[in-house]
């Protein structure tokens, strides 16, 4: 595949496509752009890049799924301590934050799959 290749909708625009020249470290630099920089530390990570997205997928779940906890619960855990416009500040913030997560848990998803060989085929 050349660097012209398409790639999925959703695809994160600073990973190169599949088959270009450097996608692969283009795809790594972008997954550690998601992750705490600590991740760098890990060398069985940096030649693995496989094994990054698996990582870092299981990571932006859980950042899924405590952002959805955290907002199902704020209206009873906040009521006696913040004003309600305050309030539905927090919560349109969450909303945008969950928005955000679920979109980029796609695209790591994107990611990993073409790490695997997985490759999109455009249909018309």
């Amino acid at each position: 595949m050349n660097s012209s290749a398409s790639v999925p909708p959703g695809w994160p625009p600073q990973v190169r496509p599949p088959g270009a020249p450097q996608w692969e470290e283009s795809a790594r630099n972008w997954l550690y752009d998601q992750v705490p920089g600590e991740w760098r530390r890990y060398e069985v990570l940096q030649r693995h890049p496989l094994l990054l997205a698996r990582n870092v997928r299981y990571h932006v779940e859980g950042a899924i799924n405590g952002h959805r906890l955290g907002y199902s619960r704020a209206r009873v855990e906040t009521a006696d301590h913040i004003e309600p416009p305050t309030l539905q500040q927090l919560l349109e913030a969450d909303a945008r934050e969950g928005a955000r997560l679920v979109a980029l848990a796609r695209q790591v998803r994107l990611v990993e799959d073409a790490l695997q060989g997985v490759r999109w085929v455009p249909r018309l």
